[in-house]
């Protein structure tokens, strides 16, 4: 077979769980493709057969691979090809601008942009935008799966390494740059390992997956272990709530994951109490907490949800709250996962908390994160010792159940996407009419929450919130386009150095909930994923 070749990889390397289990359950349906099924045989033979063509093109570990594609049984491929290579994977955002893409891009400095015909007009104008353009190539079997462009700069072919990074995913931090999180084989052999036993799959489950591949959950939570496993993996284009309620019931879909955005317009879709979502056992929650109320309208339906916390950085999974404890812990994000260690610390001194306690979360073990994409200054930022801050502040009951109760950080987060403020901010900015610029988040009913803007026009500016946000829209993607654009003469500040962001934060409440009590708004607006 093709893939006998790989065996010989370390323990650890995440291709052989591909190879390993096509030796094992070759005939066994491995992805469901909008009706297109793919078994393990199959899926290894084609990423086997890529990996070697990258190999004999010259590139090899130490290469980085940016991908520009929707969930798809070949993005699937090229992730195992680069996997069984050592060649990190970096799956770059189609929700993108242009500018947006063309910068992560150009930060990322790939050997190779392989890029899917649906996103080739993006990727085009986001390349054109570099000065220097790097490979690039369809992907496919008609397009690398036949024929991958020679390596730039060949790199010497050795066996992949446990360290050797993986995957490579963006996302908005607390500085103005989205910034890339390095997650190794070994990185998310432990997070798999852990979340599987957890919250095990076995080969009969069948996964929905529903979140975007440029996300570190599209892959770490459920997708891979299930791959690992031998079990079905349902992949979706974007998230339409008819569409997911018809696959629950016509593919019997045993596992998912979403985040609560999600399940909330799939209780709310008209087809919701006629819909057999029976074969539902594991229905995980992440990117925020789960609403009681939702809770309670899956739990009427037999669908106890599982609550997760977890953070790009630690690849992501970091505590889980067992469907069985949600009622008698509302709200919380549970207990660590195994081999996750957490602590509680006092955010001034950096002291752990012992018992009872709010402070800040830090997280430590083999999941963690490698780093951030060239930026050591980040990495020592992000870490004390070998703990990561997570800059979110927990309150830890006597029975060591953890709750979330704010972000240390300015991030803010819109229907599962991180929104990093100061990215946003200098988007804004980048407006000849715009002084300076403050955005926070404000909670939200359907999206869990949004962002609102306040801005100062340079002096005598004929600025209008129309041409704001039309500029906006051109430079963001549009989950992190504020929802409200309020003109100020200035930004309150604490301090000289310091954006009095609280104050802002209860002014731009204040102003939503008077725009809700005066116009409701119209929550008709579609969602993809």
């Amino acid at each position: 077979m093709i893939w006998d070749a790989e065996l010989d990889a370390g323990p650890h390397t995440v291709g052989r769980w591909l190879t390993d289990r096509a030796t094992q359950s070759p005939h066994r349906i491995a992805v469901d493709d909008r009706g297109v099924t793919t078994d393990y045989a199959t899926l290894a033979g084609r990423a086997s057969s890529l990996a070697e063509r990258l190999r004999r093109a010259g590139y090899g570990p130490g290469d980085r691979i940016a991908t520009v594609s929707g969930n798809s049984t070949d993005h699937v491929v090229a992730f195992f090809a680069c996997a069984l290579a050592g060649i990190a994977l970096v799956p770059l955002s189609w929700r993108l601008t242009p500018r947006e893409l063309g910068d992560l891009l150009s930060r990322t400095d790939p050997a190779l942009v392989l890029v899917e015909d649906e996103h080739a007009a993006l990727a085009g104008e986001a390349l054109r935008g570099m000065t220097t353009v790097p490979a690039t190539a369809s992907l496919g079997t008609t397009g690398a799966e036949a024929s991958v462009p020679v390596a730039r700069r060949p790199r010497e072919q050795r066996p992949v390494r446990d360290d050797d990074p993986l995957l490579v995913i963006f996302t908005s931090g607390s500085e103005a740059a989205p910034k890339g999180v390095v997650l190794t084989h070994a990185n998310c052999f432990w997070n798999n390992l852990a979340l599987g036993q957890a919250l095990p799959l076995t080969q009969d489950d069948v996964v929905l997956a529903m979140l975007p591949q440029f996300h570190v959950a599209a892959w770490n939570c459920q997708p891979l272990l299930a791959w690992w496993v031998g079990a079905t993996v349902v992949l979706e284009r974007s998230f339409q709530p008819a569409r997911a309620l018809q696959l629950i019931a016509e593919r019997a879909v045993t596992a998912m994951m979403g985040v609560p955005t999600q399940y909330a317009l799939l209780a709310s879709d008209r087809g919701w109490e006629a819909t057999d979502v029976s074969s539902l056992r594991l229905a995980l929650v992440g990117g925020a907490t789960m609403p009681a109320p939702l809770q309670q309208a899956w739990s009427a339906r037999g669908v106890a949800l599982t609550q997760g916390y977890g953070l790009t950085e630690a690849a992501p999974n970091v505590l889980h709250l067992p469907a069985a404890e949600s009622a008698a812990h509302a709200g919380a994000v549970g207990r660590p996962y195994p081999h996750v260690a957490v602590r509680v610390v006092d955010p001034e001194t950096s002291l752990p908390l012992h018992g009872e306690a709010t402070g800040e979360l830090w997280v430590r073990g083999p999941s963690v994160f490698a780093g951030y994409l060239d930026d050591e200054a980040a990495t020592a930022r992000a870490m004390s010792g070998d703990w990561l801050r997570t800059g979110d502040l927990v309150h830890r009951d006597a029975g060591g159940v953890l709750r979330v109760v704010d972000r240390l950080k300015d991030i803010f987060i819109s229907g599962g996407e991180n929104v990093a403020p100061a990215e946003v901010e200098y988007a804004l900015a980048l407006h000849p009419l715009v002084g300076s610029a403050a955005v926070v988040g404000v909670p939200d009913p359907v999206w869990g929450e949004r962002g609102v803007a306040f801005v100062v026009r340079t002096p005598g500016a004929p600025l209008s919130v129309d041409e704001l946000l039309a500029h906006a829209r051109r430079n963001l993607a549009a989950f992190k386009v504020p929802v409200r654009v309020e003109f100020v003469d200035a930004l309150p500040r604490s301090t000289i150095e310091k954006l009095a962001r609280a104050r802002l934060r209860e002014t731009a409440r204040r102003l939503v909930e008077g725009d809700r009590a005066t116009e409701p708004a119209n929550e008709t607006e579609g969602v993809e994923s």
